[in-house]
């Protein structure tokens, strides 16, 4: 029953992220808030991470690197960003001799990504009837 109501309050806030969402597009004097928007997946790499993670079980650094077309320093300063807010889990191991990095997409990125995926739907689709 908790989970029931967990998850009923969830879709409740969803519902209430994309109002605004689509108030502040329909108000433009109105600034909308930081908060409407989550900057941290918003940055392309951080959501090309997050994106990556949703649709694989887990994913190693090199992996995401050749996946991202990106360098190892920018991976990791991105990568950290997002463990740092519980976005994603980093398994750190070795393969024999050699370590090996894995991520894996947390229950918080989870939620984060689809509220970011609805307040994009919510732009697109009032910019689309506007």
């Amino acid at each position: 029953m908790a989970k029931s109501s967990a998850a009923r309050q969830e879709r409740l806030q969803r519902s209430r992220e994309r109002e605004a969402s689509l108030e502040a597009i329909r108000n433009p004097a109105q600034e909308a808030t930081p908060a409407d928007l989550d900057r941290l997946i918003h940055e392309r790499i951080r959501l090309g991470i997050v994106s990556a993670l949703a649709v694989n079980r887990s994913l190693t650094f090199n992996e995401l690197k050749a996946l991202l077309k990106t360098t190892d320093g920018n991976l990791s300063v991105h990568a950290r960003k997002l463990e740092e807010a519980d976005y994603i889990v980093c398994t750190k191991s070795f393969d024999g001799r050699l370590p090996k990095t894995e991520y894996r997409l947390a229950a918080a990125g989870r939620r984060a990504l689809e509220r970011y995926l609805n307040h994009m739907e919510a732009l697109i689709r009032a910019t689309r009837e506007g």
